[in-house]
């Protein structure tokens, strides 16, 4: 019998992306910029227009994605999960081409029991054939086929269109009962 396969988002799915926006913004404007100040919507929408440039740039850096932070039980909840199902990583990294090295590092670097062959760097992730994606952006679960989980981010709080999960302990607990 096939394995059931589950498709996992990086950027604010297992790593916080988020996170070193802000962290990079408030360095360069001398701000106190914090994720709360971005719920329900992308730090684009919330920074100067002046800034935006400028905040845009950031992830086309190639060390914007190096050392990101692992999101707590990330990676125990994935190795539990890699033994009942295939595991691919499924990063949109077509909007930025320079971070193709820096993510495929740090997937090595945390997930070392999940084979490179199995990280997807995509723009559509509608083309993705498995059973699960779970991914923090709606537009992705959107296109997919297959059973969606909105990992909970403060960009997308107020959407209500998939099944939400808020952490990895609930996404393994989702899974195992699945």
């Amino acid at each position: 019998m096939m394995r059931k396969r589950i498709a996992i988002d990086m950027d604010e799915t297992v790593c916080d992306s988020l996170g070193r926006h802000i962290e990079w913004y408030n360095k360069q404007f001398s701000t106190q910029l914090t994720k709360e100040d971005t719920a329900g919507t992308r730090i684009y929408h919330v920074v100067p227009v002046e800034h935006m440039a400028a905040v845009k740039s950031y992830p086309h850096h190639p060390d914007f994605f190096r050392d990101l932070m692992v999101f707590d039980d990330a990676i125990e909840s994935i190795k539990t999960l890699s033994e009942q199902y295939d595991i691919f990583f499924v990063t949109a990294a077509m909007e930025y081409p320079t971070s193709f090295q820096a993510k495929y590092e740090w997937l090595k670097k945390h997930f070392p029991f999940i084979h490179e062959l199995n990280y997807v760097f995509c723009g559509d992730k509608s083309i993705i054939n498995a059973d699960y994606l779970i991914d923090d952006t709606p537009k992705h679960l959107a296109t997919f086929d297959g059973k969606g989980l909105l990992f909970h981010a403060f960009h997308n709080m107020y959407a209500t269109d998939f099944q939400r999960v808020y952490s990895w302990k609930e996404v393994l607990e989702t899974l195992r009962l699945d």
